[in-house]
């Protein structure tokens, strides 16, 4: 069996990951046979290495290969693309044309993005994987061919059945042995090794001195998630080897061309034989939920800490600079339901009975929403409340003859408190 290491060194592979070896391993393997091979892995981990490796070793070396990608041929023209057409099949079909498939016979076709594939042409490849048969568009004679077939994709292929977008029967029959490529950020320690060869490459490229790393930026480097996989670091060597003049890259100017600190946290999903996938968060919507209800709960201990406070000192010895804290923290679009006025602090003295309750934090597998702290007042003094704080607003507007902005300073809440509190007491005329 051919050595690993000069299969890497033949194709220009770069690294020493498990996983990467195996995938490498399996394409040696296969490769004298005439098995169907599904390579499956995201866009840019170097898919179209492994129908290279499977054609240069097998008996069909010799012998013509071609890479069709098929999301980038237009649905209607796929058909004559791959079977051929006769003359006249269709408007623009001036003459007789060989497809991919009569033109590789004897030899391999690497069928790229496959997912992508209409339902129209998956039942013609079908047809070709299970007889060797085709016929080109337009013509009624059948036609044979030998032709080996290695296919990639990056779409989760389990899910594209279920939604009727990929016949189950063709991913059998494509999918006989499945050869998993892993992602560039699970290949932590392969990183710096491409780094330093696409580096290499680039300042010859380009008659440069070549890019070099600080240890930080190696970290650095190391710790980033790479959605794009090889083809984006590939492109950020490039950059970096034509715009920076210093050759020597640290920590901080790396930052500046991949920030880390702006990054999501990351959805992970690993294609498995059966199309299943596993993911750290089941979707980003759990992520943002999980954001919300942590800030949730750090409001509801800002509001339990406050709610000692009160019950702990005087309401005499409340400073302006407390009350307006205390004010800020109860604002909101929806006051808190036994909150009758934002501006209770200046009417304590008509006032006899200040209870403040903390209510429990509640937790549930949707995130509910935790219930804001509540201030419960006798019922009895619900009414002069609100006609005190009626009156405080009036007084305040025509202190300042109208002008709203200084009202709420005097007032010590906000411009958009003090405009809500106006249309609920109708003052707007």
């Amino acid at each position: 069996m051919t050595d690993l290491q000069s299969i890497k060194n033949r194709f220009g592979i770069i690294g020493n990951y498990p996983v990467l070896n195996r995938a490498l391993e399996k394409a040696v393997q296969v490769a004298p046979t005439d098995i169907s091979v599904l390579v499956m892995g995201e866009s840019g981990v170097g898919k179209e290495f492994i129908p290279k490796i499977i054609h240069g070793e097998s008996r069909r070396k010799h012998q013509p290969y071609i890479v069709v990608n098929c999301g980038a041929i237009p649905e209607g023209t796929i058909d004559s693309e791959l079977f051929g057409h006769e003359k006249g099949a269709f408007t623009g079909a001036t003459s007789t044309r060989k497809g991919y498939f009569e033109v590789a016979d004897g030899g391999t076709i690497f069928l790229d993005e496959v997912g992508e594939l209409p339902l129209q042409t998956q039942v013609r490849l079908l047809r070709v994987l299970e007889s060797g048969e085709f016929m080109k568009v337009g013509s009624s004679q059948v036609q044979k061919t030998n032709v080996r077939i290695v296919a990639a994709t990056n779409v989760n292929m389990m899910s594209a059945i279920q939604n009727n977008r990929f016949r189950e029967d063709l991913y059998y029959r494509l999918n006989t042995v499945q050869i998993d490529m892993p992602a560039l950020r699970e290949r932590k320690g392969d990183i710096h090794l491409l780094f330093r060869k696409f580096a290499i490459d680039f300042a010859e490229k380009y008659r440069m001195p070549e890019l070099k790393l600080t240890d930080d930026a190696i970290q650095y480097l190391e710790h980033f998630q790479f959605p794009g996989n090889i083809r984006q670091l590939k492109n950020l060597v490039e950059q970096m080897t034509v715009v920076e003049k210093n050759r020597e890259i640290n920590g901080v100017k790396l930052a500046e061309y991949i920030p880390i600190q702006n990054q999501l946290p990351a959805v992970i999903q690993k294609n498995s034989p059966s199309g299943n996938s596993s993911s750290e968060f089941n979707s980003e919507r759990e992520i943002m939920y999980k954001i919300l209800f942590d800030m949730r709960t750090d409001l509801n201990d800002l509001k339990s800490l406050t709610s000692e406070l009160i019950k702990n000192k005087n309401k005499e010895e409340f400073s302006n600079q407390e009350k307006n804290l205390i004010n800020r923290i109860y604002t909101s679009e929806t006051p808190p339901q036994n909150a009758n006025s934002l501006l209770y602090f200046e009417n304590a003295n008509n006032s006899n009975n200040f209870n403040s309750q903390n209510t429990h934090q509640k937790e549930a597998d949707n995130y509910e929403e935790i219930e804001d702290i509540e201030i419960e007042e006798p019922k009895t003094d619900s009414l002069s409340l609100q006609n005190n704080e009626r009156e405080l607003i009036v007084k305040a507007l025509e202190k300042h003859k109208g002008r709203r902005n200084k009202a709420a300073n005097e007032l010590g809440i906000s411009q958009r408190t003090l405009y809500r509190k106006i249309k609920q007491y109708n003052l707007e005329e």
